[in-house]
């Protein structure tokens, strides 16, 4: 099984299914199960039970759905579709761009 070149908060583009087209930001990486969830793809309607000690209303709410990682591909920073390498420069190894062959910067995330 190859390595899962997508991370979190990567943007990628959707190019099979019903969603084919849209864009949107990876929130969660589910490696083991090679799937992906993407901000507002997939979207699925849930039936929820009211929790008062959580403060979460009943009713019919709204969710992503993880979708297969073969049907999204990585958006460079010149936002073009491309498929991803990796390249040593110095001594950390670096996703690649194979459209432009540009290093796909790592996004900083907050904790």
């Amino acid at each position: 099984m190859a390595g899962i070149k997508i991370k979190r908060n990567d943007t990628v583009e959707v190019i099979a299914g019903k969603d084919k087209g849209r864009r949107g930001r990876v929130l969660r990486v589910i490696a083991d199960k090679q799937r992906v969830l993407v901000e507002h793809v997939m979207m699925v309607k849930k039936h929820v039970k009211p929790n008062p000690q959580r403060n979460i209303k009943g009713g019919i709410a709204e969710q992503e759905s993880p979708i297969h990682i073969s049907n999204v591909m990585l958006v460079d920073g010149e936002g073009n579709k491309t498929r991803v390498g990796a390249r040593v420069e110095g001594d950390k190894k670096v996703r690649v761009s194979k459209a432009s062959g540009n290093v796909i910067a790592e996004k900083k995330t907050k904790k």
